[in-house]
């Protein structure tokens, strides 16, 4: 009683398969043939490239949009942080503008309006360098009033020893 079924399966080069089932009590064979689609015409590739590349303006503009975004965010964590670091060597009123420009790229980037992102960007950019100069400045003046005092306070003090 349980039938016994032979299947064969035969794939050419070109992806057409064959399938034949033979029953072997009864010798009756059944056979099959799948062959795959025809494959894309030229006016559907044609068509698909033509779309990648209208794609691929709004997905440069897009890459734009993401790029000036995370630029902003970094700016805004590493001027907090060197507004922090610098400290006492920031005066108040550049603290101020500076939390001022801070808070008008932080809106601009809740919208959609990038020429405005940039602005600000740049806005802020700027203020964060003239901060950074001076603090450079007072501190250059800085080391430079200590090397000189350094100077002034050395005295002559070389001794002439000998050792036996």
């Amino acid at each position: 009683g349980v039938p016994q079924i032979e299947v064969t399966f035969d794939i050419d080069a070109n992806g057409i398969v064959n399938v034949k089932a033979k029953d072997l009590g009864t010798n009756k064979e059944q056979t099959i043939t799948i062959s795959g689609g025809s494959g894309l015409s030229e006016k559907e590739i044609e068509r698909m490239v033509k779309e990648a590349e209208e794609q691929a303006e709004a997905d440069k503009a897009k890459r734009e949009e993401a790029d000036l975004r995370n630029e902003s965010e970094n700016l805004i964590f590493q001027i907090r942080k060197a507004v922090k670091d610098l400290g006492e060597e920031v005066t108040e009123d550049q603290n101020t503008k500076v939390e001022d420009l801070i808070k008008d790229l932080e809106e601009a980037l809740k919208g959609d309006d990038l020429d405005l992102i940039k602005n600000k960007k740049e806005a802020l950019e700027k203020e964060a360098q003239d901060i950074a100069v001076k603090a450079y400045q007072k501190a250059q003046a800085a080391q430079q009033a200590n090397t000189e005092s350094k100077e002034d306070s050395q005295e002559d003090t070389t001794v002439d020893a000998e050792f036996s």
